[in-house]
């Protein structure tokens, strides 16, 4: 079918509101060939995408075929009986969203298991550990705009799906009509009868229970000042209970951005990563004389931090650095209270710095690098369980996402909330602060600069595009900068030292500096990571501009 097939079959079959929608774009080839040319892409990442009425937009329709389709592999793979975990997040039509597809899967024959109000992604992933469960979906679309909203497929083991099942449940997806095939039942009745089983506090115990288990000392100065925000999103409840357990009594929650609210009035993209965000919670950490600002995005699985530097100036710490401090941290840490073990390992991704690996190899720690998502990071604990041969410690990507311990398999930005302060408490006792820390890191390990550009490609024409760039760059790279040569060239599309396929490239040059090109699985862009290698601070700092204004000019010519 042409898109406009898919557009008229609509207009048949939709219900009123959704017809009502489409006939508004009547005439706007451009609008309804961006909504009909494709069915969303389902991935490893699952379904995200702008809301609205279309094969390419997340709907009522995309969402029952999406849920069908899992729910004819889970069936298939003769698992059913042991059920499916549902969990969502702030964002709008979240909350439909889940119980629909708890009614599809219930309709299936599959056990549901649903929060019975928005819950964290990591107390998803624990959740479905607990259970025993086969499968979980969690509604949402991470720090995305208001604008959109996601699906999130997760395993037996609690993290998402890799390539494999993603691809399977994609093919199912492919051969289900949204207005015919999908299975449904009513909702309360679904629940009197005992399919749907709510979720709540209980299970919230139990997973506060295991965060409180990651203490590695109590030593600490619990007066610490911390404001906290959880972007309107599902971290509130978790976080601030884990600090309050856990002793510390100084913290300030932003009020513009406590309750939950999928519009972000005050953040447009609640991204911890940017800086932007912390512009209310800066506030508010001025006000306080705070010692760090945290923040959580909406689903509470990344987090970032604000620092105070030499001159009791807030910083904001990037994933590599909360990487390395956290690392830093645990890791002597365990050695200090005898909790070390020769198997213990640390894993982060292809596009994460270049001082963790430093950190592990000093404290005598295997270090493992995985393909970018957490699916990978986390299916790697999960080897490491099945073989016994490491055991996994700490995980990190450089997009602010930190998995500590095995208890959830995906980034958890509530034991990470924890652990930070935990860190900040124990240096603050003995008179140092994090940024002398991270200081005296780099003195030890090198400095190291970082940069990241992103550039959008959006639409049908982006696509093309981005393409385009990356097959040039694999053609003809940029293989020396400021007179530094590239030592290494690494293609991850077809496999690279045994990694799974992935469309990235990464350039690794003489003095230990690297740049890495990848499209975004989650967006339309292209991402490209720079990390800059010094003797000092200031070394490091210029080198990184050099390196970012040689890429960005050569990226311009790869567009042509």
């Amino acid at each position: 079918m042409t898109y406009k097939d898919k557009y008229n079959d609509w207009l048949k079959k939709a219900d009123s509101d959704t017809i009502k929608e489409l006939e508004a774009i009547k005439g706007n080839e451009k609008e309804i060939e961006d909504r009909f040319y494709k069915t969303l892409d389902f991935g490893t990442a699952g379904l995200r995408g702008v809301m609205g009425a279309g094969t390419n937009r997340m709907n009522k329709y995309v969402i029952g075929q999406t849920t069908q389709a899992l729910a004819r592999y889970v069936i298939e793979q003769g698992i059913e009986k042991r059920g499916a975990v549902i969990a969502y997040d702030c964002r709008i039509k979240s909350d439909e969203y889940a119980k629909q597809s708890a009614t599809v899967l219930a309709a299936n024959g599959i056990k549901v298991y649903l929060y019975e109000s928005l819950r964290s992604t990591p107390q998803l992933s624990y959740s479905i550990r607990k259970l025993n469960a086969a499968t979980g979906i969690n509604i949402t679309a991470s720090h995305n705009p208001k604008q959109y909203n996601g699906y999130k497929v997760y395993w037996e083991e609690g993290s998402q799906i890799l390539d494999d099942i993603a691809d399977a449940i994609a093919e199912n997806i492919s051969r289900i009509d949204p207005f015919n095939d999908v299975k449904t039942v009513d909702f309360d009745k679904a629940v009197k009868s005992g399919q749907i089983t709510m979720l709540g506090k209980d299970m919230d115990d139990m997973f506060i229970e295991e965060v409180l288990s990651l203490t590695l000392n109590d030593d600490i100065d619990k007066d610490v000042k911390i404001v906290y925000t959880p972007l309107y999103g599902t971290g509130l409840v978790p976080v601030t209970r884990i600090l309050r357990e856990r002793g510390f009594h100084n913290v300030t929650v932003v009020e513009e951005q406590k309750e939950p609210d999928g519009t972000f009035p005050t953040t447009p993209y609640p991204n911890p990563e940017n800086v932007k965000v912390f512009e209310i919670p800066l506030k508010y950490g001025k006000k306080t004389d705070a010692d760090m600002i945290i923040a959580s995005d909406p689903d509470c699985d990344r987090i970032a931090m604000m620092i105070k530097n030499d001159n009791n100036e807030f910083v904001f710490c990037t994933g590599n650095q909360t990487g390395a401090l956290l690392a830093e941290y645990m890791l002597s840490q365990r050695k200090e209270k005898g909790l070390y073990s020769p198997k213990d390992a640390v894993v982060q991704s292809i596009v994460s710095g270049s001082v963790v690996p430093k950190i592990a190899k000093h404290y005598g720690t295997h270090f493992f690098e995985t393909l970018t998502g957490f699916k990978y990071i986390c299916g790697l604990a999960n080897e490491f369980e099945k073989t016994g041969e490491y055991r996994y410690v700490f995980g990190y990507e450089e997009s602010i996402g930190y998995c500590i311990e095995t208890f959830t398999r995906d980034k958890n930005g509530v034991s990470a909330a924890m652990m930070m302060c935990e860190m900040a408490g124990y240096y603050k006792k003995r008179g140092i602060t994090l940024y002398e820390v991270l200081t005296d890191i780099y003195e030890r390990f090198g400095y190291m600069t970082e940069n990241q550009i992103s550039v959008e490609y959006p639409g049908i024409k982006g696509a093309k595009v981005k393409k385009h760039v990356m097959s040039q760059w694999r053609k003809e790279p940029l293989l020396e900068i400021n007179g530094i040569k590239c030592s290494v060239c690494k293609d991850y599309i077809n496999g690279y030292e045994g990694l799974p396929a992935q469309d990235a490239l990464k350039y690794e040059f003489e003095d230990g500096s690297w740049y890495a090109l990848r499209p975004s699985g989650t967006e339309p862009k292209l991402k490209v990571y720079i990390n800059a290698m010094g003797h000092s601070r200031k070394e490091a700092d210029d080198l990184v501009k050099v390196f970012t204004e040689d890429i960005s000019d050569y990226l311009a010519k790869c567009e042509k």
